[in-house]
Formats: structure tokens, sequence, C-alpha cells
């Protein structure tokens, strides 16, 4: 079960906005993620719950940062409940799509593991992105292709490595992910600064 700590920053001018401390680890349905987030000076930010089924849809979506919240699932593409901070007013929304995506690194294994792309192979996926600081949600279409998968040796064997060019398909602006199981090495906006165990295999 890996756990360990990511910080987070603004991918633009590098701004740190928070720290996710995560475990993950796969199971007989799946794949589950869990995370709570602190502020640089290590107030409470937010919290995510992502529950995966073997084929890499999300069945569950607890996402919180400040007041707001949003719970999701598969259910005729994608479908959530979005409630306001005083939690008078709930909404729902639903969107032909195949996953969520978010500032956190689960996003970006869960769509991994969903895609399960070959070397050189790409797939092209649509996303419900909610943004922060409100997670107002927003339909994106992303290109993924799985650039270079490269094994490097450790203590306790291989680490095997996957180099993705995501490209957002609206603006054409592209960038990096690198991927070793279910934990992210690095992205845009994202660092794996600690590690205490190592990452599941994708296709546990």
């Amino acid at each position: 079960m890996p756990r360990g700590r990511y910080s987070l920053h603004d991918p633009h001018d590098h701004t740190p906005y928070a720290e996710e401390h995560f475990q993950c680890a796969p199971g007989p349905s799946g794949w589950r993620y869990l995370s709570r987030l602190t502020t640089p000076s290590g107030d409470h930010h937010g919290s995510v719950d992502l529950a995966l089924d073997h084929l890499g849809r999300p069945i569950r979506l607890e996402l919180h940062t400040g007041s707001w919240r949003v719970r999701g699932g598969a259910l005729d593409g994608l479908t959530w409940v979005r409630t306001d901070p005083t939690g008078a007013h709930a909404t729902e929304g639903n969107a032909r799509a195949h996953a969520f995506a978010g500032t956190s690194p689960a996003f970006l294994v869960a769509t991994a593991r969903l895609l399960r792309l070959t070397p050189s192979a790409t797939a092209r996926v649509r996303l419900v992105l909610f943004t922060e600081p409100v997670l107002a949600p927003r339909t994106v279409d992303q290109s993924w292709t799985l650039v270079e998968r490269e094994a490097h040796a450790t203590d306790s064997g291989p680490l095997i490595v996957d180099e993705y060019q995501v490209t957002a398909l609206d603006t054409g602006e592209r960038h990096t992910v690198h991927i070793t199981g279910d934990v992210v090495l690095a992205a845009p906006g994202i660092e794996l600064e600690d590690l205490q165990s190592p990452p599941s295999a994708l296709d546990s």
C-alpha cells in the first residue's frame, strides 16, 4: 500500500499551495486512493477519496476543498452532486465522459488505469475537470500517448516508469506525466516528495 506526500504548486508561476498526504492500494474490485491536503502553513485544505472498478472506471468520488464538496461516480456517463459552502444548495450534473479530473495526482493515475496504453499507443479521453477553488465542473477532451516505458534498477527490483504525453485538444497545449504503477513521479504542478513503500503495479 503506497503512502507518501506530494507537493502541489501552480504550474505557471510555481507558487506552492498545498501538500497532499496520500495512501492508495489495489483491491479485489479495483483501486482506491485516499488523501488529505494541507496548505503551506499547515491548515486543512481538503481531501480526496476516489475508488475505481477493475476496468478503471470511477465508481465513487468524494472531493472536498475549502467548504465545497463533490460526490460522484459512473452512472449514465458520469454523474455528480456539488454542494455549496452553506450546505443549503446542491446542484446535480451529468456528462458523457469517461473519468473525473482535478489537481490531485489521483486523477492522473486513474486515467492511466482506465486507458491501459501500450508503448507508442494513443487514446482520446473525455474528462470532467473540477477546478479549484470552488470545484466548478468543466468537460475537457485530452489525448494521451504512452511515449516510453522504461525499467529502472532499484534495490527491490526493477521500477517501471511510464512517460505520457498529454495534449489538451481544445488548446493544443502539451505536457509530460511520469507514472510508476499507481504513483505519479512528476507532472505539471506535482512533485513526489516522500514515498514510504513501493508503488503497486498498474495491472494489480
